[in-house]
């Protein structure tokens, strides 16, 4: 049976759905920005709002897609972006599956050494002297190799493991298997949510990260990600093949702005792909752990 609503509930709804539409357009617009600038004639702008591209052109795009150092920086990212968590899924998951183990020698030490590494961190200097020592400066594998391990990751696949009923375990080792097989062959399986979530917690750092690229590998500009391009251009000026690029177009219809927010939307739209399919698992991710039976 409907229930006449009183108009304090009305009201309530109505701030709601106001606050959410604000919310929105606050998150939204930013990005609707850069790319309407980006499609723009600049010439022909006469609404610093844009709300939607004035003068439509696709010329900044083809200056960038045509400078073979922002495809190659495209390149690294994803390579980073696919290696980088396939890495990190192997190893991770695998130290998750020893540490949830009750009878691991020296457990409880282990699974406090790695929490404690969550909160405590050696600096940029001495990091940087250790991967100095092990020779990774200036090479692909300063990417890869750091992030193989997740502490915080390596405690979600702990926490997931431990709420999968032993029983499926013993049932591999009962026919003769190993806890090598009852790893590979079920516990890994089982545990798709949280491994995707991981993988895209991956994803997401390797393809944002350009902190890397400035201590390790400044000198280095074919290991340049497009994050680290992308930081040049905002915060420097644009690299000397695009500025002559730029200059054989017309001044109004190109500017080293509108590069700028072009190199942007590359920069964003391939993870904008990737992340809605792996969003339940994101959610999931999140969660493990929380709720317990």
């Amino acid at each position: 049976m409907a229930t006449k609503r009183s108009a304090l509930e009305v009201l309530f709804d109505f701030l709601v759905l106001m606050l959410m539409i604000l919310v929105f357009i606050v998150m939204v617009y930013p990005f609707l920005y850069v790319v309407n600038y980006s499609v723009s004639s600049i010439g022909q702008v006469k609404h610093p709002l844009l709300i939607w591209p004035e003068g439509v052109q696709l010329l900044s795009y083809r200056i960038i897609l045509r400078d073979t150092s922002i495809l190659h920086a495209l390149f690294i990212s994803v390579a980073r972006s696919v290696v980088g968590p396939l890495v990190m899924l192997v190893v991770t998951s695998m130290g998750g599956y020893v540490i949830s183990r009750p009878k691991l020698v020296f457990g409880k030490f282990f699974r406090k050494y790695f929490l404690f590494t969550m909160y405590l961190s050696a600096g940029i200097i001495p990091t940087y002297l250790v991967m100095q020592g092990l020779h990774l400066t200036n090479t692909f594998l300063v990417y890869i190799l750091p992030a193989a391990v997740s502490a915080f990751n390596m405690i979600l696949v702990k926490t997931y493991i431990e709420s999968i009923p032993p029983a499926m375990e013993e049932a591999v080792l009962i026919d003769g298997g190993t806890e090598i097989d009852a790893f590979f062959r079920v516990i890994l399986v089982l545990c798709l949510p949280v491994n995707a979530a991981i993988v895209l917690f991956s994803c997401i750092q390797q393809w944002n990260s350009f902190i890397d690229t400035q201590l390790y590998n400044a000198m280095r500009p074919d290991l340049y990600t497009m994050q680290y391009v992308l930081y040049n251009a905002l915060a420097f000026h644009m690299q000397q093949s695009l500025e002559e690029a730029k200059n054989q177009v017309a001044a109004n219809s190109v500017t080293s702005q509108s590069l700028k927010m072009a190199i942007t939307v590359v920069t964003i739209v391939p993870i904008m792909f990737v992340y809605p399919f792996l969003q339940k698992y994101f959610v999931s991710g999140l969660l493990v752990g929380s709720v317990k039976e």
